[in-house]
């Protein structure tokens, strides 16, 4: 991880960059979010389309702090409580008031009886009290801007805890103050190191403990600002502490810890906003398996929401998800301190050939990108490296030049090329003095390039001074200890980067007034029922998504004349509003091509409803499409997110591959497109075993039009399904074979 120099340094970060002609970040929204004065714009479904920053300046940096059951009693819990708020009270420069109704002074300090007593009007009221909501109602009267409640039993214990945590937020909604917690702890009021330089780490958890790694790294010379526990989320949640973070000059990253998300939506919004200020999130999102999810869930009483979902949406909105906790450390350290790439090529340069080929292996497969050096550059090298040595990228020095002044030529040359944004140095282990004059060459070097520079320290001592001062002391050297978390951190910061240059947000494009497709299809809905086919596909109709030529009948006689009218061969299906898989039923009849089967098949249908007590509507006579590659889109509503949108392989497929990809509406071109990308029978759409490339065209305005009815019937539309939807061959556009709706 990056170190830092250390001694009395600035801590000034604005005034820091500027000194150097950089920005302490890129801006890179392409249009401004309201200020506070604006109203925030809403959607076609009247959801808010930009994040509301809240000014939380006074909970971080109060001029008056109240502390509710103040104590100074030895053995009482709340006495080590108030002893840590005072100093820390101090530290900030807030005035601190105990308030106990029995106590006439606690620690040297007046204290009053109530908090109708308090001499001035407090910033921040911190309760130490078994239940808050009592406090809460007087806090509203004095008009205190910010409480936090330590208490626990709330929605972690149940049912009835959620129903006490439920009038708690009620309370605090409508008393103007802001509440952290309930079941949260002391670390917002941790004591932060103020001899560290450079852009910080701000933290947030939902579980005091999983945060202790991250605070750590200040030991290690990075520096952090802010520690935001959050508890159960009754009223603050993560996504208030990211928005206000991302507009913190002295933020480099925001690292998290989420064990559930209160609201998908706000999650997103503020997710958009850092990326509008191309401010890094880094997470780890407990609740990948069905045992971490429940585990959540009984921590903190909230969803933790379909866990693909929730991978897709952080991606979708450029949150980096890490696993571990020692992932996060890595990776947020190395996005909040290191300078934007000038390339996205990673040359891979150690005294091991060995150590060089296997980490190339690791970072390659990982999607990094690791070019070829020029013939020009590899030319250059063999000056200090042996001719016999590979050179082309990984770089093997072979050992002996990085014992001389011919080592550090080596890092400069590396450095120099305009295709190099990275280089990365493993160095498996002490190899005095070869190990430590790398180290010292790295630094330099480092000090002297606008390039980010990585070491893997692989020693599993990490008492050596050339890592522990030569390393770590470096403010510009990213240091690491494993491959694995080197190659992570390194495509995150990368990814990030090319994520946020030039982003747009998607919830700019987002409808804000219905369409007219809108108004046809409210007129198709049906509230708490499914639609049969026949009326599934009217919905997409209106959204100007193609279908086969079809007719609706009700006898064999007119059966005939709707097959000689849309063509043989057709096929034929049953329609009703209670039919999902027909298949299954024999209720699809292919490749008809005369009257009498269209009479037969009609017959059979028929009767097979009959006997399966089936509702129909009729049977559809419709024109077989059969060449293309057939491929699901659907609509969902996920707890967490309301509607998103699923493009996958269809027919049989889906079921049998489970190849899909997930995106949460809005979203648009770009998007679409890299759901295609992500699935692993792309290759179908681009033509395999002689078959001609599929209209991909069509296929992604097939998805934003679904994406576009997603958002405008909202939780209107339960469930879509299209499948399959047949991909024609380039320029013959895409066709809805079969379409399944559930209205909510």
């Amino acid at each position: 991880m990056l170190g830092s120099t250390h001694g009395t340094l600035t801590t000034d970060f604005r005034a820091r960059v500027e000194a150097c002609g950089e920005s302490p970040r890129t801006a890179v929204h392409s249009s401004a979010a309201p200020s506070a004065d604006d109203a925030v714009p809403l959607d076609v479904s009247g959801r808010p389309l930009y994040a509301e920053v809240p000014d939380l300046d006074r909970f971080f940096r109060p001029e008056s702090v109240a502390v509710i059951g103040a104590s100074d009693a030895e053995g009482r819990p709340n006495t080590g409580i108030t002893r840590q708020l005072i100093a820390w009270a101090e530290r900030v420069g807030a005035r601190i008031h105990p308030v106990h109704p029995t106590r006439p002074t606690v620690f040297g300090l007046t204290c009053h009886a109530s908090v109708a007593d308090l001499p001035e009007q407090v910033d921040l009221a911190v309760l130490l009290v078994a239940d808050p909501l009592p406090v809460i109602e007087e806090l509203a009267e004095t008009k205190v801007k910010f409480a936090v409640a330590f208490a626990s039993g709330f929605a972690e214990t149940g049912e009835a805890g959620a129903a006490a945590q439920e009038r708690l937020g009620a309370a605090v909604r409508g008393s103007g103050l802001r509440l952290l917690g309930p079941n949260t702890n002391l670390n917002a009021f941790e004591e932060f190191r103020e001899d560290l330089d450079g852009p910080a780490i701000a933290l947030i958890t939902q579980s005091g403990h999983q945060g202790r790694p991250v605070y750590t790294l200040q030991e290690l010379g990075i520096r952090l600002s802010h520690w935001a526990p959050t508890g159960n989320e009754a009223d603050l949640e993560t996504s208030d502490f990211i928005s206000y973070f991302a507009e913190q000059p002295e933020v480099g990253a925001i690292a998290c810890y989420v064990e559930g998300l209160k609201d998908g939506r706000s999650f997103l919004l503020a997710a958009d906003h850092a990326a509008r200020n191309g401010v890094p999130v880094v997470a780890v999102k407990v609740g990948r398996t069905e045992t971490g999810a429940r585990m959540a869930a009984s921590h903190t009483g909230k969803l933790t929401g379909a866990d693909t979902v929730v991978d897709a949406a952080m991606r979708q909105f450029g949150v980096i998800r890490v696993d571990g906790l020692d992932e996060l450390q890595d990776t947020a350290a190395l996005l909040a301190r290191a300078r934007r790439p000038k390339a996205d090529g990673v040359v891979v340069y150690s005294i091991s050939g060995g150590t060089g080929a296997h980490f190339s292996d690791l970072a390659t497969e990982a999607g990094l990108t690791l070019p070829t050096l020029s013939q020009a550059k590899q030319d250059e090298l063999h000056q200090w490296i042996p001719g016999y040595l590979n050179v082309a990228n990984p770089v093997d020095n072979g050992g002996h030049p990085v014992g001389d002044w011919r080592g550090r030529k080596i890092i400069d040359a590396i450095l120099a090329d305009p295709s190099v944004g990275v280089l990365i140095c493993p160095i498996t282990g002490p190899f005095p003095p070869m190990s430590d004059k790398l180290a010292q060459d790295l630094v330099d070097a480092a000090e002297q390039s606008d390039k980010l520079v990585c070491v893997i320290w692989g020693s599993p001592v990490g008492t050596e001074a050339a890592y522990r001062t030569t390393l770590l002391g470096s403010s510009r050297v990213a240091t690491f200890r494993t491959f694995g978390n080197c190659i992570t951190a390194v495509r995150a910061y990368l990814g990030h980067h090319r994520f946020t240059t030039g982003y747009r947000s998607p919830f700019e494009d987002a409808p804000r007034t219905p369409s007219p497709s809108y108004r046809k299809a409210q007129a198709l809905m049906r509230p708490s029922q499914q639609l049969s086919e026949h009326a599934a596909k009217q919905l997409l109709r209106a959204y100007g998504i193609r279908v086969p030529r079809e007719q609706l009948v009700t006898s064999a006689a007119a059966a005939v004349r709707a097959a000689g009218l849309v063509g043989y061969p057709v096929v034929m299906k049953a329609s009703g509003p209670q039919l999902g898989h027909k298949t299954e039923l024999g209720l699809v009849k292919i490749g008809l091509t005369s009257a009498s089967q269209i009479r037969d098949a009609y017959r059979e249908l028929t009767d097979i409803a009959r006997y399966e007590n089936v509702p129909l509507d009729g049977i559809l006579v419709c024109q077989m499409v059969e060449r293309g590659v057939e491929m699901v889109v659907g609509v969902t509503q996920d707890d967490l997110f309301g509607p998103t949108v699923t493009v996958g392989l269809g027919g049989v497929l889906v079921e049998v591959l489970h190849d899909a990809a997930v995106r949460v509406p809005p979203f648009g071109e770009d998007q679409a497109r890299a759901m295609l990308r992500e699935l692993r029978g792309h290759a179908l759409l681009e033509g395999v075993r002689g078959a001609p490339p599929a209209d991909v065209d069509a296929l992604v305005e097939v998805v934003l039009r679904i994406q576009r009815m997603a958002l405008e019937l909202g939780d209107e539309l339960s469930e879509l399904d299209i499948n399959p939807l047949m991909v024609l061959p380039r320029g013959q556009g895409a066709v809805a074979l079969d379409a399944l709706a559930i209205c909510r």
